[in-house]
This record gives structure tokens, C-alpha cells and sequence, in this order.
């Protein structure tokens, strides 16, 4: 196809360049690739096209414009003749385009969409037309994306409670490791339980897992996460319910089972309405519940504060490793849950915590109380 007319005659030199940029990769892809079709330009259109995957009318081109154009020509991407059509938007319009991305939405809409968007410029008259693509090159050049959101909790701002809880957690967070107090954090979220409709269909080779988007509800369970980052060990637990009563049997099993021989177990939690001490004694006999809270020092993480415990984070890699799929019955669910917790004990998994007190005083200054000099 082409090849008597268009025959292509490397030199040594050329030879030598063409390996080098095939060979070093630094290039753009469709310059190593017309390259890497220029190196087998000995062989038929066809085989060419074979070994660097294309099609050999892209083969039969390249070998045109090396001969007719030389080899900068071939290796680069056709170079326009005519002057390159005006922008859309000028820097006035894309500034105006991305005001408008980061404001509310039209009435009756929860976002801006791309056509949205481009119906605004026109109605603003900032452009006489524009496409949707070209909005949305705009808004990914400039790394804005309207159409998502992200959840945070966001704390609130010249707090003391919130400071000072969140310093004492921060404290604990830095102690060194110390296997007489060791430092454990606890969370729990809700588990749902899902059981399949319909029998998934398995993978196959050019084909994912296949299951049906319709399942059946079994209910809710609850998981327990106790882990100590410094000793890189972690307990999950999984109940039927969440009570004051199921919590206290958790933190129950720190002293007398999980650290028998430590003087104290300090416990890293949140707020909610089931974590406080009077749940051992709506448990316990007043003894037992006596006997435990001695060998307990509670540090409560501030409300909107969540993410100061580190439970939170063992809770996501549960939740992405071991939960992101239907388990339909608590017991099922307690047997995946524990051979994860195994695993990750036996591989030594930790959490290397860097925040100290010192950066939340800099990098959070808008959290700590202004003091009025008198």
C-alpha cells in the first residue's frame, strides 16, 4: 500500500535518533509511535500496522510525510496551515465562567450542569454560543468540578471546649508508647446487611462481576473498632444492637481480657449519648462498675472532631477492604470481619500520626478564641 512510492531510507543518524526516542520514552506518545513506524518502515504497510497497532492508513501517511515533508514533520502532529481559530473565552470570560460555576445553582436545580453553565454565558451575552465541551475544557483546566461535593465535618470556630478537647486528645495522640497505659481508640459505625436477589454472574476475561441492582434487607448490625496505633493491634466486634449496654461490654474486654497487666487503659472516643461512664453502672453491679472505671482515663474527642481519632481511619480500611459488598447475615459478616481483623494484626498494620498540638496551633489558628489584650 504505498510503499514504492513512498519508500523510506533512513540514515544511520536518523536510525540512531528514532531508537533513542523509542527507547527513552520521554516523548509524547504519538511522536514515539510514528517512530516506532518509521524503524519498520521496511516492511509492508500492513505488518507495520500489526506491530505498533494502528491502522495502515496511519502507516501509509507517516511514510508520506517523511518523504514528502522530512522527519520532524513525520513525527509530530500535523501542523495546521491555516491560523488557529480565536477563543471561546478570553481570560475576562473564563473568570466569569468559573464565578458562576462557584455560586448556587438556578432555581429548582441542585447543581450546575455543563449545559447549564453554557446557557448562562449566552444569557449573560459573555459569548454569542459556546458548547458544552468547551466548558467543561474550561472548568478542567482550572481543576473546578461544580457537579461534586465533599463531606466534611467542619468545627466550629473560636471554641474553647472544642480546642481544649481536641489538644488533650492531640496530647495523648503523641505519648510514646508505653505498655502500662497503652493509648486505645474506639468507634463504631452501623452495618447493613444485604442478601442477593438474584445469583451474581463470576468475571471473566474481558468481562467484570456481574450482580443484580435489586437486594433484599436484612437489617442493621453494629460494628465495634478498639485499636491501638502504637502497638499495631486492632479488635472488631460486630453486635445486634448499639446500646449503652453493648458498649460497655466492649470496653469491659480492655482491662480484664485485651491489657490485663496494665495499670490504666486510656480510651479515645467520641461524644455519642452511649459513651458515657454511667453505662457501667446501668450494666454492672456498682462494684464491677467501680473497679472498672479505676482502670480506665477517658479523652473524649470535640463534637465535629471525629476525625482526631484514629479508630476512624482503621474503620475506613474495613470498610473499603472487607465491607464494600453485599453479607447477608450477622454471622457471615462476623466470620469476614474477623478473619480481616487477623490478617491485619498478623501483617503489624499501623497508623503513623503526625499532627501534633504544635501544627493545630498554626494550620487551625481560626479554631482558638481571640484574647483581647487589655
Amino acid at each position: 500500500m504505498g510503499k514504492s512510492k513512498y519508500a523510506v531510507h533512513l540514515t544511520d543518524d536518523q536510525r540512531s535518533f528514532l531508537e533513542g526516542l523509542t527507547h527513552r520514552g520521554k516523548s509524547a506518545a504519538s511522536s514515539i509511535r510514528h517512530a516506532y513506524i518509521l524503524l519498520h518502515a521496511d516492511k509492508p504497510d500492513p505488518e507495520v500496522a500489526a506491530i505498533v497497532r494502528c491502522h495502515p492508513q496511519s502507516v501509509f501517511n507517516i511514510r508520506k510525510t517523511f518523504v514528502t515533508r522530512g522527519l520532524d514533520a513525520a513525527l509530530h502532529r500535523k501542523i495546521r496551515d491555516a491560523p488557529p481559530r480565536p477563543r471561546k473565552l478570553d481570560g475576562e470570560g473564563e473568570a466569569r465562567l468559573l464565578q458562576i460555576a462557584c455560586s448556587e445553582p438556578p432555581e429548582g436545580y441542585g447543581r450546575w450542569t455543563l449545559q447549564l453553565l453554557a446557557d448562562r454565558l449566552v444569557e449573560l451575552q459573555i459569548v454569542e454560543s459556546i458548547s458544552i465541551k468547551t466548558v467543561e475544557r474550561t472548568l478542567k483546566k482550572n481543576a473546578l468540578q461544580p457537579h461534586t461535593k465533599k463531606q466534611w465535618v467542619i468545627p466550629p470556630q473560636e471554641n474553647g471546649n472544642f480546642v481544649a478537647a481536641m489538644e488533650d486528645v492531640l496530647e495523648v495522640s503523641q505519648r510514646p508508647f508505653d505498655p502500662t497505659r497503652p493509648v486505645i481508640c474506639m468507634d463504631e459505625q452501623p452495618i447493613h446487611l444485604h442478601d442477593e436477589v438474584r445469583e451474581p454472574i463470576p468475571a471473566h476475561p474481558g468481562r467484570p462481576e456481574k450482580y443484580d441492582s435489586e437486594y433484599k434487607r436484612n437489617g442493621v448490625v453494629n460494628g465495634f473498632m478498639f485499636t491501638e496505633p502504637l502497638g499495631q493491634w486492632r479488635r472488631v466486634t460486630v453486635t445486634e444492637t448499639r446500646t449503652k449496654k453493648d458498649w460497655a461490654y466492649q470496653v469491659q474486654h480492655l482491662p480484664e481480657v485485651d491489657y490485663p497487666d496494665a495499670e490504666k487503659v486510656l480510651l479515645v472516643c467520641d461524644n455519642l449519648n452511649t459513651h458515657v461512664p454511667g453505662a457501667f453502672y446501668e450494666t454492672f453491679p456498682p462494684t464491677i462498675a467501680h473497679a472498672l472505671l479505676s482502670r480506665l482515663e477517658f479523652h473524649p474527642t470535640p463534637k465535629h472532631g471525629s476525625w482526631l481519632n484514629i479508630a476512624e481511619i482503621e474503620l475506613s480500611a474495613l470498610t473499603r477492604q472487607c465491607l464494600k459488598r453485599r453479607i447477608s447475615t450477622i454471622e457471615a459478616l462476623r466470620a469476614e470481619t474477623s478473619a480481616w481483623n487477623r490478617k491485619r494484626n498478623q501483617a503489624q498494620k499501623g497508623v503513623d500520626w503526625q499532627f501534633t498540638t504544635e501544627d493545630a496551633r498554626v494550620r487551625l489558628k481560626r479554631l482558638y478564641p481571640v484574647i483581647l489584650e487589655n
